[in-house]
């Protein structure tokens, strides 16, 4: 029986990404399907995707599949081929990434989830085909001329601070799950509104369409492929660009360059700045926003105190680490301070288009 999951340390895993000479092509992609046994579509997936050379994060579960990956350009075509085999997935569309180095994956991982976006949602009532209406760029960018149209941005706050559309409305909450019911409590007053959800790529804004639907809104409508979709749709269109800033990635690039604008700044010297790193420090990886200036002179980590600590012996570092959590860390609205956290997102399982 072939292996089913990777063997090779990620360091060795990253040297030999860095001397590959072939380009890649890093997508995103999902779709809400009925998936009888999630795990036999796992292994069969694994087992087909490592033959081609697939790097990347895929959540399966009953739902669904949510896909972020990069492909040797060589293999494009035989990936598609097969994908598109796959006939809930035959014809699906695949976003490609805007700003891309193809340096985005270094290992296929590819898990088993309860959901491929943790809603909390229970209602045995609520039914994911009844959902938004979608709408490409050219009719988003109409419908938001209207500016009586609401437009609501269904991402985490570290993705919104570094990038959204214009007049987007923020849900300042740190999770899904936590954001639907407070989008819709948010809304109540405007459901007699033109509603355009976004978000990444579109599988949360997908599902928190359907989401509003169930909760009594009637006119609902979601941007297909999200800003990935949108970014690319208008370059090739030539349609004004509404979106402002950066696009959050996860993956290593942590950022995609949608417009020259800046609209972040530094979280240690306040200076525009829209870089999201994790900080060097084995024992925080906090994700935050570093300038230039201040990663040369914190070398990478977010305060003083971290910087002391990438400087002790390695047994010590070892020490003080011991018994932390490795959990998801992130400078956000609702935690504005940077003590007693762990975890990175780039590296963590956090991952939601």
């Amino acid at each position: 029986m072939p292996v089913l999951h990777n063997r090779v340390s990620q360091e060795e895993l990253k040297r030999r990404l860095m001397e590959e000479t072939e380009p890649r092509t890093t997508i995103s992609f999902y779709q809400y399907f009925l998936i009888e046994d999630p795990q036999a579509f796992r292994d069969q997936l694994y087992v087909r995707l490592n033959a081609l050379k697939v790097f990347g994060r895929i959540y399966v579960a009953k739902e669904g599949i949510n896909a972020q990956i990069s492909v040797p350009s060589g293999n494009l075509e035989a990936f598609r081929s097969y994908l598109y085999s796959i006939e809930p997935l035959s014809g699906l569309r695949l976003n490609i990434a805007v700003d891309d180095d193809g340096k985005s994956f270094w290992v296929l991982k590819i898990k088993v989830r309860d959901k491929i976006v943790a809603d909390g949602i229970e209602d045995p009532t609520f039914d994911m085909q009844n959902k938004g209406r979608y709408v490409d760029a050219a009719t988003f960018n109409s419908l938001t001329d209207d500016p009586s149209t609401i437009v609501v941005d269904m991402r985490n706050h570290y993705e919104y601070e570094v990038g959204h559309f214009d007049r987007a409305i923020e849900v300042p909450s740190d999770t899904f799950r936590e954001q639907l019911p407070m989008a819709a409590e948010m809304l109540e007053a405007d459901k007699d509104k033109n509603i355009i959800m976004y978000c990444t790529g579109g599988i949360r804004c997908e599902k928190a369409s359907a989401y509003l639907l169930h909760k009594g809104f009637k006119k609902v409508f979601h941007l297909e492929g999200g800003i990935i979709q949108y970014a690319n749709k208008a370059r090739e269109q030539g349609l004004p660009n509404k979106f402002r800033g950066k696009n959050f990635v996860f993956d290593n690039r942590l950022g995609e360059r949608i417009s020259d604008e800046i609209i972040a700044r530094c979280h240690q010297c306040g200076e525009p700045a829209d870089d999201h790193t994790n900080c060097v420090n084995e024992g925080c990886h906090l994700l935050f926003i570093q300038c230039k200036a201040c990663s040369e002179k914190y070398e990478g980590c977010c305060s003083a105190a971290c910087q002391e600590v990438i400087h002790l012996p390695l047994e010590q570092q070892q020490a003080l680490r011991k018994g932390i959590t490795k959990d998801q860390n992130i400078f956000n609205k609702s935690r504005r301070h940077r003590s007693g956290a762990t975890g990175s997102v780039a590296a963590g399982d956090n991952t939601t288009l």
